[in-house]
């Protein structure tokens, strides 16, 4: 992870080397992401084995409990949005901004399922969001040098704006994408709008 200031000790999910193990996790990891956004963090286990193909064993020696598959997703969520704010480095300083915060939407959305199930004073949750702010901060900064993002706001303010948006439970695609452009006008500089 490229997030710098952040022990990525911390965040590393100990993926297993054999091949079909590795297959294994993977698959409990992408069922558990389905099953979490469906049904919470209560999601059945036996339900995200069966998805994934696996036994109720072969996920429980994977993730000794429901915290430890929780943790995975969630760093895998962190770490994928990590991974968008390099990919988008090299957009246009506003078309990096606003298509990490995009994705910076489905994660909150993701967590916000597994908000209730995850255990917040974990070292690890703290170092998620280190990891995340340090990432986004450079795309913000370089839309404010480049005058696009008013200079009188921060990373943490741009996402309390967008986590109020996305915590409002839109189910309208079409009133969801007007409500984001205007939260995105929100922090446009002056005559950029």
């Amino acid at each position: 992870m490229a997030a710098s200031g952040v022990d990525a000790g911390v965040l590393a999910v100990q993926r297993p080397h054999r091949a079909d193990a590795a297959r294994n996790f993977d698959a409990l990891l992408a069922a558990a992401r389905t099953a979490f956004a469906e049904h919470g963090s209560q999601a059945s286990l036996e339900d995200i084995a069966r998805g994934a193909g696996v036994g109720i064993g072969t996920l429980y020696r994977n993730f000794p409990s429901r915290q430890h598959l929780l943790s995975a997703v969630y760093l895998g969520e962190v770490e994928q949005l990590c991974s968008v704010a390099d990919e988008v480095a090299g957009l246009p300083a506003w078309d990096a901004l606003v298509t990490w915060l995009r994705r910076f939407v489905g994660y909150q959305v993701a967590k916000r399922t597994m908000w209730e199930g995850l255990d917040r004073n974990l070292e690890m949750f703290y170092a998620g969001r280190d990891a995340l702010l340090a990432a986004g901060e450079p795309l913000l900064a370089r839309a404010q040098a480049e005058g696009e993002v008013r200079p009188d706001t921060d990373l943490t303010d741009v996402l309390w704006l967008i986590v109020g948006v996305t915590s409002s439970l839109v189910v309208d695609e079409a009133r969801f994408e007007r409500v984001f452009a205007m939260a995105l006008d929100g922090i446009r500089a002056a005559g950029k709008r």
